[in-house]
């Protein structure tokens, strides 16, 4: 049975080359140099598009964590940005063209690869296939998506809500509970007075938007309006629309606030929630800065902001398991941000388990699957998880993992204890490491 993976993203890369590394033929297919998308100029793989920065290289942060299991793991996406690091302070940060010129000539001189260059128009099925196109994937690779996945395959421009931890959340200030009493405690309410609403309100409409690229421009429609956009429509527009208080007391007072903003829990864990209606297309700064000035998230931990941008990817928790292949055809698997990860090395991570977990599909073994305390783990969990709803891709962040059996209050503390707590895993787990990972 051969293996296919499509696309030589950072996903890609990883996928294919931890296939090849474990003795196994793979055939990469990538479109470059005969085509690509709006986001790219370079003929080399792995491309960064956006930023050349990998993000934080500190154990006390999710994006150091991520980056340390990954190299636990063999990733030759961070073989190759020790190599093309640039001065970046705390964070990791490449030559954008040296970082893709070494995975390059890794991928094309391994002679367990075999390139193919064209486009994919289909998924084979004849074998098994790794799809790592990219959060632009369209054409006719994206209608054989659509019709393999039906109405959950997400292909639009999205607008997306930010998401904060449920412990970094002023509960003296919120409170519990849904309009009329109905459905129980569902959602945490951040219940505003009018001189409150009216500062946060005059705040939200003169904040800076982020700029967007020209394929990122979107076609707004009124369900995924960001909020700002909303606002602009007149005072009362949000107080009347996702802010509407009705239906709500504020057990401080007795009485029905002017505004209210609810959060909905975003995992069974109840470990992160989401700002309902608050897709939002303002630079991160500014989303810190005005929506701090809502009562009870003056000190909110954002684990994720809200983005607008031109995205694809399938609804991965009701059709992927947490080893990224697909519950209705194990032989296929998703990995990148199409599959719902978000970020360089969050779409590099989900590759290398793709590609390992192939190659145990290959051999008829049970899934690897991390534990749910490592980032990697956490973040597969989340995309496979049946229980979130309204799904929208996630980064690595410390509100995905469980709770620490004993709680650590001062926050950098926190964030070492869980990365402790991972890497432990990882050294009483060489052994094993070695027979899946390289």
């Amino acid at each position: 049975m051969k293996i296919t993976v499509i696309g030589a993203g950072l996903c890609g890369c990883e996928a294919a080359y931890h296939i090849a590394e474990q003795g196994y033929k793979v055939n990469l297919i990538e479109m470059k140099p005969l085509y690509k998308t709006p986001a790219h100029s370079s003929d080399l793989f792995a491309e960064l598009v956006c930023s050349n920065s990998l993000k934080s290289a500190k154990l006390d942060s999710a994006s150091g964590l991520l980056k340390e299991e990954m190299r636990r793991l063999g990733s030759i996406c961070l073989a190759a940005a020790d190599k093309s690091a640039v001065a970046a302070g705390g964070a990791l940060a490449v030559d954008r063209d040296k970082f893709s010129q070494i995975i390059t000539d890794i991928i094309k001189s391994h002679p367990n690869i075999n390139i193919i260059t064209s486009r994919a128009d289909s998924i084979p099925t004849n074998g098994i296939t790794i799809v790592a196109t990219g959060p632009l994937t369209d054409g006719e690779l994206a209608k054989s998506i659509q019709k393999l996945c039906s109405e959950e395959f997400l292909n639009f421009y999205d607008a997306a809500a930010p998401i904060v931890t449920a412990d970094s959340i002023d509960m003296s200030k919120a409170f519990f509970a849904s309009r009329y009493g109905k459905g129980g405690d569902d959602y945490i309410n951040c219940p505003m007075n009018r001189e409150e609403y009216e500062l946060f309100y005059n705040e939200l409409i003169n904040a800076e938007v982020a700029k967007l690229r020209e394929f990122d421009k979107p076609k707004v429609y009124e369900g995924c309006m960001p909020i700002e956009v909303l606002a602009k429509r007149g005072i009362d527009s949000i107080r009347f629309g996702p802010l509407k208080p009705v239906g709500l007391t504020d057990p401080r007072t007795g009485k029905r606030p002017w505004a209210v903003v609810q959060l909905r829990r975003e995992n069974a864990a109840g470990t992160m929630y989401n700002l309902v209606g608050f897709q939002t297309n303002l630079k991160f700064s500014e989303q810190k800065r005005v929506f701090s000035l809502i009562p009870g998230l003056e000190y909110a931990e954002f684990v994720r902001y809200g983005v607008m941008h031109r995205n694809s990817f399938i609804n991965s928790p009701k059709l992927l398991n947490p080893d990224f292949s697909l519950r209705t055809n194990p032989n296929i698997f998703f990995a990148g941000q199409l599959s719902g990860v978000e970020g360089y090395m969050e779409s590099a991570a989900s590759g290398i388990i793709a590609g390992i977990n192939a190659v145990v599909r290959l051999k008829g073994k049970e899934p690897f699957i991390l534990p749910e305390y490592t980032i990697i783990g956490a973040l597969a969990k989340y995309i496979s998880d049946e229980s979130v709803t309204d799904f929208q891709p996630m980064g690595a962040n410390f509100g995905i993992l469980p709770p620490l059996e004993n709680a650590v209050k001062n926050k950098k503390e926190r964030y070492l204890a869980f990365s402790q707590r991972s890497l432990e895993w990882f050294d009483k787990n060489a052994a094993i490491l070695k027979e899946v990972a390289l």
